[in-house]
């Protein structure tokens, strides 16, 4: 028996916070845990876990455990729990600002987005569902473990009428000449202008051919684009259902970004299955998410230190206050009529506020208690994840420690459910990093 943080060798490098992913040759037994296992609000104690093959194969009571042929990792009675989920990241449209982004070439762009990508999944997020952006390659080449970081639901090209939140060329480009080149936006794949029920469904199925698990497009106003007021609506419900009904014969589903009721309600009737953002959302629309079914994937948008940041005095700053004004109702809202509500940061463009990732997830105590927070950030996100039906690029149980799920698992030296400023420093208090059943950090200690 080998011991991986206890009285013997460290199989796994106990105390070497980062390097290479390890990998067991045996089943691995994290035992003297206490277990938040994603789902009930309260940490189990008497558990050990078992993982095999990259996924959890058991769940153990008391002394009922293997004790040969494993090796076995003491967590010293620190809280072993689902890794993390991002329901509404931008890998790689985060770590460059807008002017890099819009002038370096595409090798370099994807170059940072590894290296974020790594810094990722050390912050504990084990998957995050990407929307909007030329992930493919970066999804890839993670599988593929030709780089570091978490499992990625990719969107694409964010889909956007004409002067809509995903059309960022300059106005010397308008009007479009025929046969012009694409926009800088469309050539780096971050977005896709299209107008009318034709070119919406070539753009959608353009992003499903790519690997798309989900589609997303711009339903109305935005505070990043520099064309659309806030509160204009985008695209009509015949546009909408046909990228709807191009998502449904591809056995997945269509998210927008809206804030607005008329942007909500029309992308709702035009079958789109997600609301992103919404903070401002009335009881109407509230009311109409909830009969239809539709999840509700926000953010803690509010003004403060971990807010995206634009020039004071700037359009954009003007639109962010008004989208602020409504996030505290928004959320009263979704608790009201118990929406399906997710959870993303949708960091932009800014790459000094990535690491506060933690940081902003532990903001959602602003309306929910710690332990709705880390059950919305791991089996309720799973859920939304899951709502990518046939192309779901991870089929399987995530974000819960039960048999059968995948073995993404991080130790947490205290309770976040009592204290979820833990994950907001993430190198000091996580103290082991696991995905697919790979440890990429372990800082436990022997002793």
């Amino acid at each position: 028996m080998l011991v991986a943080a206890g009285a013997g060798a460290a199989a796994f490098a106990a105390g070497r916070a980062y390097g290479r992913p390890q990998s067991a040759g045996q089943p691995l037994l994290f035992t003297n845990l206490r277990l938040f296992d994603g789902v009930t609000a309260r940490l189990h104690d008497g558990r050990s876990v078992l993982v095999e093959g990259g996924r959890i194969s058991a769940v153990l009571r008391g002394a009922d455990r293997p004790t040969e042929g494993v090796q076995i990792i003491d967590c010293g009675g620190r809280t072993l729990m689902p890794g993390l989920i991002d329901a509404h990241w931008h890998s790689m449209l985060c770590a460059m600002s807008m002017m890099e982004l819009m002038t370096a070439d595409l090798g370099l762009i994807t170059l940072a987005a590894a290296a974020e990508a790594e810094r990722t999944l050390m912050r504990g997020f084990t998957s995050i569902r990407d929307l909007a952006g030329p992930a493919f390659s970066l999804k890839r080449a993670i599988d593929a473990g030709l780089t570091v970081g978490p499992r990625i639901w990719p969107s694409g090209a964010m889909i956007s009428q004409t002067g809509g939140h995903g059309d960022f060329r300059m106005p010397h480009e308008v009007p479009t000449a025929p046969g012009a080149p694409l926009s800088r936006g469309e050539v780096l794949g971050a977005g896709a202008i299209a107008d009318g029920t034709e070119q919406v469904l070539k753009r959608s199925r353009e992003q499903l051919m790519l690997g798309a698990s989900q589609l997303k497009l711009a339903a109305g106003g935005g505070v990043a684009s520099a064309y659309d007021p806030i509160d204009v609506a985008q695209y009509t419900e015949v546009e909408f259902r046909a990228a709807a009904d191009s998502a449904e014969n591809w056995g997945t589903y269509v998210t927008v970004h809206a804030y607005t009721p008329r942007a909500m309600q029309t992308a709702i009737r035009g079958g789109v299955r997600c609301i992103d953002h919404g903070q401002m959302l009335d009881e109407e629309t509230a009311r109409m998410i909830a009969g239809e079914g539709v999840w509700f994937s926000s953010q803690a948008f509010v003004a403060g230190p971990y807010a995206n940041q634009y020039p004071e005095g700037s359009a954009s700053q003007a639109k962010q206050s008004v989208m602020f004004a409504g996030t505290d109702a928004a959320f009263e809202l979704a608790k009201k009529h118990r929406l399906k509500t997710a959870w993303g940061t949708d960091i932009l463009f800014d790459p000094a506020m990535t690491k506060n990732q933690g940081a902003i997830l532990a903001q959602m105590t602003r309306w929910y208690s710690s332990d709705e927070v880390l059950i919305m950030a791991t089996s309720r996100n799973a859920e939304l994840l899951s709502l990518s039906g046939e192309r779901n690029p991870y089929p399987g149980k995530l974000g819960v420690i039960e048999a059968g799920a995948y073995a993404d698992l991080l130790i947490v030296d205290g309770d976040p459910l009592t204290d979820i400023a833990l994950v907001a420093d993430p190198e000091a208090n996580l103290r082991l990093i696991m995905k697919g059943g790979r440890i990429y950090k372990n800082a436990l200690q022997p002793g």
